[in-house]
């Protein structure tokens, strides 16, 4: 992980209006995938995707970053793979292009599933560092042109929601 003097935190959500909260801290190098729901409006849900491994911080550089949030929540510090292009050429790329400042995080490296899943759902992706060769998609995006993220917008707007 050659990337890991480059993370992002990633904080939960406490609910107000009931549950319970926990405070824990996910512990480094495990495999996981950060993926976030965006809906734009005018076009509906657009997934984005970030593969990576979460990354023990010294104890004094946690501390103070904790501190900065509700310190009740749960923190997990996580660095995407990088593949040094478009929206994954760095992490501050990463950050610029993702829908907000959190995300739901899997343990695993699940982004392939996540993009079979969302063109059987119609779900266009725009954004993402799985490997081509670990993507399927339907035969049919092919016609919809080259650029595969692209494909997948005019894919999903010719077919419809499969949702409503």
């Amino acid at each position: 992980m050659s990337e890991s003097n480059h993370l992002v935190s990633c904080k939960s959500r406490l609910f107000s209006w009931g549950g319970y909260s926990s405070n824990f801290l996910t512990k480094g190098e495990m495999p996981v995938t950060m993926c976030r729901l965006n809906l734009v409006k005018g076009l509906g849900p657009v997934l984005q995707i970030a593969e990576g491994w979460t990354v023990d911080l010294p104890e004094n550089v946690h501390k103070v970053l904790d501190e900065r949030t509700d310190r009740t929540w749960p923190t997990t510090w996580f660095v995407p793979r990088l593949n040094g292009s478009g929206a994954f050429k760095d992490v501050y790329s990463v950050m610029s292009n993702w829908g907000a400042n959190h995300g739901a995080i899997s343990y695993g490296h699940i982004g392939a599933d996540l993009i079979t899943l969302a063109s059987m759902l119609r779900i266009p992706v725009n954004m993402h560092n799985v490997a081509s060769s670990d993507i399927f998609r339907p035969s049919a995006w092919s016609s919809f042109g080259m650029d595969t993220e692209g494909s997948d917008y005019r894919a999903c707007q010719v077919y419809g929601s499969l949702y409503s």
